[in-house]
């Protein structure tokens, strides 16, 4: 299993990868990596007022639930994991600073850092080239094909 998750780690350390949930994911290490929402999910959203993050020690499978944003406008999105974890650290400045996810989606508005359980997925997951493609048409449905890239 190092072997793989070394393999997967060196294949995408600097690359962010993307869920069809509109969730980003980029390695901090091999067996880190840090999620967030998309900027384009966050410009479609709003100005975000509250983040309801997961606890500590929560796991999840790819595609769970984990957590909900809520705009100024009222609109509440729920928050799916882009791959299947623990989380390990949430991003605690979001209590007292919501909007950082509006200002900085992709970077200091990061929700959570998870120990990857299935490296496997985070190949799965789309390209910027990618997701810039899968969502121009309509970003409401959500799960419009794509074409996925084999990592194995």
């Amino acid at each position: 299993m190092d072997k793989l998750k070394n393999w997967y780690y060196q294949q995408w350390r600097v690359t962010v990868r993307y869920s069809k949930t509109h969730s980003w994911v980029e390695l901090e290490d091999k067996e880190t990596a840090i999620i967030g929402i998309s900027d384009k999910a966050q410009f479609r959203l709003g100005e975000i007022i509250y983040v309801e993050l997961p606890e500590v020690g929560d796991e999840f499978e790819q595609d769970e639930p984990m957590g909900s944003l809520e705009s100024i406008d009222g609109a509440v999105v729920t928050f799916y994991s882009p791959i299947t974890g623990e989380v390990i650290e949430v991003n605690e400045a979001l209590d007292s600073s919501p909007d950082l996810i509006n200002r900085s989606p992709e970077g200091d508005g990061w929700i959570a850092k998870m120990r990857i359980e299935i490296p496997r997925e985070i190949g799965l997951l789309m390209t910027p080239e990618q997701y810039e493609r899968y969502d121009e048409d309509d970003f409401d449905d959500g799960y419009e094909e794509y074409e996925e890239e084999e990592y194995y």
